[in-house]
């Protein structure tokens, strides 16, 4: 009975009620500024997301939780300025803990009034670091996802294209073979020579965009990647050209892969003579391989998997991020009209997502590329 009596008498005193509640509470922070952001209260929610107990943060600035580029910039002083002239003050970003580490904070910030005079901020901070990192790997996997959907539609139209556009090659090919054969005079012998060449070069174009389409046909083996970059290498170096420093470091004991072999190393080839252009003043470039577990971003149901990953680097000129997105879409080039067909780096995305591996770039203006080709490890 006396039990029942003492709750009620605390249930009625308003005040001890208010203190219950907020010290009752641990998935928040809540606690009371003064007019200038003097911390003048604290709760055990405060200790437990920011890790300060009441002793060492009573009597100081909340500036104290900003970081500090921010906290310089004036950025805490805004906040309460807001607050006080707009009624309330809501908003999210990086705060510290006492150990140093960072978190994601939503923050409420209402002013406290007393007869019209402001008399502090009631501060309440949630601790959104988990939601906030699954909102970015959410809206990274949407990305993906559409940019993965916007290339298989390119690659649908471009297949459908090349096939057609093959059948005229094949057709013009074979009359101007037909006509070689019977006209030996100058000067319509060496213009047929020309047309053939020119046939020649819109076959390899055409070859190259049924490989971004899926449409062309791969002849996979086991391949030693060490022994196979060993044998093109001299071909690789002639095509980073003269001022260029190529290296080529592998790890012993790369597991094998099945690819096509010709392909794979015209995927390497192509890379190299982006790179190469890049570095018009001269450059490093790099090719590196590893073993590691990896998503395809096309399939991120299917979880981590064994792929050995091949990484093209250079230290040039870079590419733009607002191009960066296209960079693999055929007849797409940054380069000058007459300078490249845009179709080695399609050539490359489609052999690799044939092959049932993805590709990844990663770039920045002024410090150089990456290309990473990740293919899955061969099935025994």
């Amino acid at each position: 009975m006396s039990s029942t009596r003492h709750s009620d008498g605390v249930l009625t005193d308003q005040s001890r009620q208010l203190s219950l509640l907020v010290n009752s509470i641990t998935d928040y922070a809540i606690y009371m500024l003064d007019p200038t952001g003097v911390i003048r209260t604290w709760n055990p929610g405060g200790q437990r997301i920011k890790g300060y107990s009441a002793a060492d943060v009573v009597n100081t600035h909340f500036s104290r939780f900003y970081l500090p580029e921010e906290a310089a910039a004036g950025l805490p002083q805004r906040n309460l300025k807001v607050a006080a002239e707009e009624g309330r003050y809501i908003g999210e970003g990086w705060r510290l803990r006492q150990d140093g580490s960072v978190f994601r904070a939503s923050i409420v910030i209402d002013p406290v009034w007393d007869n019209g005079q402001l008399v502090g901020f009631a501060k309440i901070t949630r601790d959104i670091t988990e939601l906030y990192h699954a909102q970015e790997q959410l809206l990274q996997a949407q990305r993906d996802l559409l940019q993965a959907q916007k290339m298989e539609a390119i690659g649908k139209f471009t297949l459908g294209l090349a096939h057609d556009f093959n059948n005229l090659l094949t057709i013009i090919s074979n009359c101007l073979d037909m006509i070689g054969a019977q006209v030996k005079e100058q000067p319509v012998s060496s213009l047929l020579a020309t047309a053939q060449r020119a046939g020649d070069r819109g076959a390899l174009l055409t070859r190259q965009l049924l490989t971004f389409g899926r449409g062309q046909t791969l002849v996979p083996e086991s391949v030693d990647l060490a022994t196979m970059l060993g044998d093109c290498e001299a071909m690789l170096r002639r095509s980073a050209g003269d001022g260029i420093t190529l290296s080529i470091e592998l790890p012993p004991g790369l597991p094998r892969l099945s690819v096509d072999k010709a392909q794979l190393e015209a995927a390497i080839l192509n890379l190299v003579s982006n790179s190469r252009d890049a570095l018009p003043r001269g450059g490093d470039i790099a090719i590196t391989a590893s073993a590691r577990q990896a998503r395809d971003p096309a399939h991120s149901e299917r979880g981590l998997s064994g792929h050995v990953c091949i990484t093209v680097a250079d230290n040039g000129e870079g590419i733009p991020v607002d191009v960066q997105a296209r960079v693999f879409e055929p007849f797409f080039t940054t380069k000058s009209v007459g300078k490249g067909s845009g179709l080695g780096l399609s050539q490359v995305f489609g052999f690799t997502s044939q092959s049932g591996g993805f590709t990844e770039l990663e770039s920045e203006v002024g410090k150089g590329t990456r290309v990473r080709l990740c293919f899955p490890l061969e099935e025994h």
